[in-house]
């Protein structure tokens, strides 16, 4: 971690399943700060509780700033001193963002243009934004907004002077706040039937230490303006579904099918047919460098670009498919699944 040592890190939406995640990761390392950034001011209370008393030693390391990615006032302060911003804010719920989609703008279009622009500013050395599958080939508004957020940052890195601004894409992150195994144990446990929209529905899957890889990845390999990729596997709904009833006892024969919610595919893509052209692989990561023509476009008439990379789409549903016992024992591996099987409490995040 010496490339951190002594370092001020800055996590937007930092009270959230990805910023728990890297401080548990980080904060017993020689890094020197990291700022939780956020507007919730309870969830700042509980995870300053939560560390004081897991981690007393190193929790001082931790800041609390009370803000709104929304506010461009608020992250300007906040960016005083920051050398490297992980920026993980955002509205993430599919349906939610279906019913109020000026919301997720104002979160996830203009929160992120608010803080590259005060990344920028204050001098900070690299951005690293957090996007999802459903930013390509886009169908509903989280899809939407995510992929706006992505074109902003490859915009701004082509005038963001000494900031490197990368984004990271990755699909479902297994138990992160809000995702559906969680939903599916206390199910369980009042002996009500597991619920699930579609079962032939396939998701990438990864766990939320996957999720801090690919961000460190980004932030050590990538380059401005790049989208990052992991090589994730996939599953079927059903079964993840099927896993985590043979993990805590529920009735297979009981699962109910409710159908699609609003805005949902039936399969998720990391990597479009028109960014394999160009896509980098990289080992268990695909790196997708920036389109830094200008806007000259009278010079590439004659000149073109033949090259095309092997790959063609890369999706849930051509990835490696995980069988039942691959994806119950990538489940059984997670922190959260053992707290839950042990009746250890798992914190709110």
């Amino acid at each position: 971690m010496s490339i951190f040592k002594d370092k001020v890190l800055l996590i937007t939406g930092g009270t959230g399943s990805f910023g728990n995640a890297v401080l548990n990761r980080f904060l017993k390392t020689d890094i020197g700060e990291i700022r939780i950034f956020s507007r919730d001011e309870k969830k700042q209370d509980d995870m300053r509780h939560d560390f004081q008393a897991r981690m007393p030693e190193v929790a001082g390391k931790i800041k609390f700033y009370i803000g709104d990615v929304r506010n461009k006032s608020t992250l300007k302060y906040a960016m005083r001193g920051v050398d490297y911003v992980f920026h993980a804010a955002a509205l993430k719920q599919v349906p939610s963002c279906e019913f109020f989609p000026m919301e997720a703008v104002r979160t996830n279009v203009i929160g992120t243009d608010n803080t590259l622009d005060a990344a920028i500013d204050a001098g900070v050395k690299c951005v690293i934004c957090l996007s999802t599958d459903k930013a390509a080939y886009p169908i509903n508004a989280m899809g939407i907004t995510k992929a706006i957020e992505e074109k902003i940052a490859v915009a701004k890195s082509r005038q963001s002077g000494g900031t490197k601004i990368c984004c990271t894409r990755y699909g479902n992150v297994m138990c992160s706040r809000g995702s559906v195994i969680p939903l599916w144990i206390d199910q369980i446990r009042k002996g009500n039937p597991i619920t699930l929209t579609e079962p032939g529905m396939t998701r990438f899957i990864m766990s939320l230490e996957e999720a801090v890889d690919l961000v460190l990845f980004a932030f050590e390999h990538g380059q401005n303006g790049d989208i990052l990729v992991q090589k994730a596997p996939a599953c079927t709904i059903r079964t993840q579904a099927e896993a985590v009833c043979e993990l805590f006892g529920g009735r297979k024969e009981d699962i109910k099918v409710i159908g699609i919610r609003h805005g949902e595919k039936m399969y998720e893509t990391l990597l479009t047919r028109e960014e394999c052209a160009k896509a980098e692989d990289m080992g268990d990561f695909y790196r997708v460098p920036a389109d830094n023509r200008d806007l000259n476009y009278d010079k590439y008439f004659k000149d073109g670009d033949t090259r095309r990379a092997a790959i063609e789409e890369f999706n849930s549903d051509n990835t490696r498919r995980l069988t039942l016992e691959e994806t119950k024992a990538k489940i059984a591996s997670l922190e959260y699944i053992q707290n839950e099987l042990n009746g250890i409490p798992n914190i709110a995040k």
